[in-house]
């Protein structure tokens, strides 16, 4: 009796630790996305986004919502509908340059301010060649908070 109360704790702690997720990067599929306190449409809405292609952290799933937070931590629940894998990130430094090329010795295109939207089109070692208010150019992965892989 006692093996088999051992067997099922173990059975089911481990099914936990399988069933937990690394947190990963999605971005807003819409340019209007309700964020809401819990994981259903019955749970009313703490924030309404209106950046298409905003990046969020998933930290926890609930049947088709997904528990996030943003570049600001604010967190809660979007459904999945709402979600897309296209790559973005937010510029997290407050003066960020924009380059020509993946090193800083190459030509600076623009200067960025904190907390513009960039799309990635591809990174390469520590560089990502972004895609911001129609220029294009590369930038520090350090910078960058969102999507980038």
């Amino acid at each position: 009796m006692l093996m088999r109360f051992f067997f099922i704790l173990f059975f089911f702690s481990f099914n936990n630790l399988v069933a937990f997720e690394k947190e990963y990067f999605l971005t807003l599929r819409n340019d209007k996305v309700n964020l809401r306190q819990g994981p259903s449409f019955d749970y009313p809405i703490k924030i309404f986004y209106k950046k298409k292609f905003l990046p969020v952290l998933i930290q926890e799933k609930s049947d088709n919502f997904r528990k996030i937070r943003d570049h600001e931590n604010n967190s809660g629940w979007i459904h999945i509908s709402q979600l897309s894998k296209k790559k973005a990130a937010i510029n997290i430094d407050d003066l960020s340059i924009l380059f020509s090329r993946p090193t800083m010795f190459s030509k600076p295109v623009a200067r960025l301010e904190k907390g513009k939207l960039c799309l990635i089109k591809k990174c390469k070692n520590n560089w990502c060649k972004i895609k911001i208010d129609g220029l294009s150019g590369w930038m520090k992965k350090e910078s960058l908070w969102g999507r980038i892989n």
